[in-house]
C-alpha cells in the first residue's frame, strides 16, 4: 500500500502487523499506529484465537490542511527535539478509545454527512489522540515538515517495488517533469531505462549467489512476466537466465579445477 496521506489507525479487536522496509510493527488491541505519508507498507490483519479471531480496527487518512488546522489550533511551536518516525505504534486510553467508538455510526452515513462535521470530529480525534499521548502531538508537527528527498535515495529503496513513475516523483517532493529532468541530469539516462538495468543487475546476482528459481527471481525484483524478464535478460547479457547461472557455475568450477 501506497500511502498517499498520512494515516492514523486504531485496532480494536485482533491484531494489525505493519511492515516498512526491514522492519515489523505490530498493533494490538486498543493501540494506534501513525504512518507518515509518501511510503509503501506492507500489512498482515488477523484475529486473535481467544477471540473467535474477530477483527475490528479504524483508520483515518490525514490530509495537510487538517494537521495545519490542529496545529493552529493548539498553537505548537517547532521546538520540540523529536524526530519524524515513519511507522509509531502508541498505546490508547480508555477515553480515546471510547470516543472512536463513538465514531462507528458515522462510517455508516458517509454519503450523507455534512463536510464540516467531518472536519470537526476528525480535530475532536486529533486532540484526543495528542492529550492520550504527548508524543503523537509533536509527530503531527513534524509531519508538516516537507523534506525534498534525494533521488538517488528513492530510487534504491524502491527499485523493486511496484511503484511508478508518477509515484516516485512524489515520493522525491517533485512533478513528475521535474524529476525526469532532475534524474536524467544525475543518471544521463530515463527513470525506466535505469530501473530496468538495476533490477537485472541484482537479478544476475541472485543467479550466482542464490538457488531461487528463475521465476522467483524474477517476481522479486520487480518484473510482472517470466518471458519479458527472461527476453530483456538475454537483450543485456546475452543468454537467457537459466543459461547464464549453468555457463557461470560451469565456469567458476572449471577454474577450481
Amino acid at each position: 500500500m501506497f500511502l498517499e496521506d498520512h494515516l492514523l489507525l486504531f485496532v480494536l479487536e485482533g491484531i494489525y502487523k505493519v511492515s516498512f522496509g526491514e522492519e515489523s510493527f505490530i498493533v494490538k488491541k486498543n493501540e494506534m499506529v501513525l504512518l507518515q505519508k509518501s511510503i509503501l507498507v506492507g500489512y498482515e490483519k488477523s484475529g486473535e484465537k481467544e477471540n473467535e479471531y474477530y477483527l475490528d480496527y479504524m483508520m483515518f487518512f490525514l490530509k495537510d490542511e487538517l494537521l495545519t488546522e490542529f496545529i493552529n489550533m493548539t498553537d505548537l511551536q517547532y521546538n520540540y527535539p523529536s524526530a519524524l518516525i515513519p511507522v509509531s505504534v502508541r498505546a490508547t486510553n480508555e477515553r480515546l478509545m471510547s470516543y472512536i467508538q463513538s465514531l462507528k455510526p458515522y462510517f455508516k452515513e458517509t454519503g450523507t454527512l455534512k463536510e464540516g462535521l467531518i472536519r470537526v470530529k476528525l480535530l475532536e480525534l486529533l486532540f484526543d489522540v495528542a492529550d492520550a499521548d504527548e508524543q503523537f502531538l509533536y509527530q503531527f508537527l513534524q509531519l508538516k515538515r516537507t523534506v525534498r528527498k534525494g533521488i538517488t535515495e528513492i530510487m534504491e529503496q524502491n527499485v523493486t517495488n511496484p511503484v511508478t513513475l508518477q509515484d516516485l516523483a512524489y515520493l522525491s517532493g517533485r512533478s513528475l517533469s521535474t524529476f525526469k529532468r532532475d534524474f536524467q541530469a544525475i543518471y544521463n539516462t530515463s527513470p525506466l531505462r535505469w530501473i530496468r538495468n538495476r533490477r537485472l543487475d541484482i537479478a544476475r546476482d541472485m543467479l550466482l549467489h542464490t538457488f531461487a528459481s528463475v521465476t522467483d527471481i524474477c517476481f522479486t525484483v520487480g518484473f510482472e512476466n517470466v518471458a519479458h524478464f527472461s527476453k530483456v535478460f538475454k537483450e543485456r547479457f546475452g543468454v537467457a537466465p537459466s543459461a547464464y547461472r549453468y555457463a557461470m557455475l560451469n565456469q567458476d568450477g572449471e577454474n577450481a579445477d
